[in-house]
């Protein structure tokens, strides 16, 4: 981590332009489809040959291990959805949402439309109370506020442990994401023609995958085969996005932050390698991915050096942990989340943060 003092009387906006610059000489923020069309090409013929596998296989209890496969493989359609949605595979803005429809609702069973609307609030305000939706109530507190009106009973004993339990949970994260989606395309109403497109999808997906499974294998095999498919799923995207910005500052949604700033200093990457940028679909760098969202995946490894540099220079602390530790950290501050400071602004990053403060 770096963390010189900022310069005064700079002007901030300007810290963004100057690597903006940089990053777009480069030409990293050019698309590179020859990338994406073999990513996925690749996937879907690991897709298609894991249910051929399927098929030869039959009634037999290794079928969990197709299962398990199975869900690496969906995951892999959630970051391409991911991706398209981020406009990162084509020029076309109209395309780029088509792409995601068929990659993250044909493949994955993950609705477009719900995940855009959540994902582009998170970008707008990471960590920020009360406009990030990816730290807001629910089933884990990642706030002390969350946390102070869950201190007894259940809530209270569960909230003191769910750092223990929050990668076990994320096994019930692929249904919870099949089921918001489905649920927020059925709120959307006749007069959105494409949602009602895209919930025939998703749903013609989830419906068709577990008729499969129960035609072919007997019940209790079918059960325990969807089973593992959802929490494998659920458990690579989960782990690919906890170490993002778990256990890094909570910004009040008064504090005024330049663009840079609101970004990086909220924003924690994780050192890899090959496996580990495909494993986490490219979101292992977070930080170049909050700065640049359409930066094509494999360009946020050749961006990294340049955004770390430019950190360096004007003062902004840079994160990064390597795998193992970051997962720690999480799970650390998620024990202890009623035990921290109510300000923000208690941590290692204090005077940064408050150094963008309007």
């Amino acid at each position: 981590m770096s963390a010189a003092p900022s310069r005064p009387g700079r002007e901030f906006t300007s810290d963004f332009t100057d690597l903006l610059r940089g990053v777009r000489e480069a030409g990293l923020l050019e698309r590179r489809r020859g990338y994406y069309l073999t990513q996925i090409a690749a996937h879907v013929a690991a897709f298609a040959g894991l249910w051929v596998a399927f098929a030869l296989l039959g009634d037999s209890w290794w079928q969990l291990l197709v299962a398990a496969a199975l869900g690496v493989v969906v995951t892999q359609f959630g970051f391409l959805g991911h991706d398209a949605a981020h406009r990162q595979i084509l020029e076309s803005a109209t395309w780029n949402v088509w792409t995601a429809r068929v990659l993250a609702g044909g493949f994955a069973g993950l609705s477009r439309a719900w995940w855009r609307a959540k994902h582009n609030a998170h970008h707008r305000g990471p960590n920020v109370e009360g406009l990030d939706p990816d730290i807001a109530a629910g089933a884990i507190a990642f706030t002390p506020g969350i946390v102070a009106g869950r201190t007894t009973g259940f809530a209270g004993w569960f909230v003191r442990r769910q750092g223990w339990l929050f990668f076990p949970l994320l096994t019930l994260e692929g249904l919870n994401l099949h089921v918001a989606g489905v649920r927020a395309l059925l709120r959307a109403g006749s007069d959105q023609p494409w949602r009602r497109t895209e919930l025939a999808v998703v749903l013609i997906r989830l419906g068709s995958c577990v008729a499969v499974v129960v035609v072919v294998l007997p019940l209790g095999q079918a059960v325990a085969f969807l089973g593992v498919q959802v929490a494998v799923f659920g458990v690579c995207l989960g782990a690919s996005f906890a170490p993002a910005h778990k256990g890094m500052p909570i910004v009040p949604p008064t504090t005024k932050l330049d663009f840079l700033r609101r970004q990086v200093m909220v924003s924690r990457n994780v050192r890899g390698n090959v496996l580990v940028d495909w494993a986490m679909g490219g979101l292992n760098y977070q930080i170049e991915h909050h700065l640049f969202p359409s930066m094509p995946r494999c360009h946020l490894r050749l961006a990294q050096p340049l955004v770390r540099a430019h950190c360096e220079r004007v003062g902004v602390a840079y994160t990064e942990v390597g795998l193992l530790s970051s997962y720690a950290i999480v799970v650390d501050y998620l024990n202890h989340v009623g035990l921290r400071a109510r300000d923000p602004f208690d941590c290692p990053l204090s005077a940064q943060l408050r150094g963008g403060r309007a």
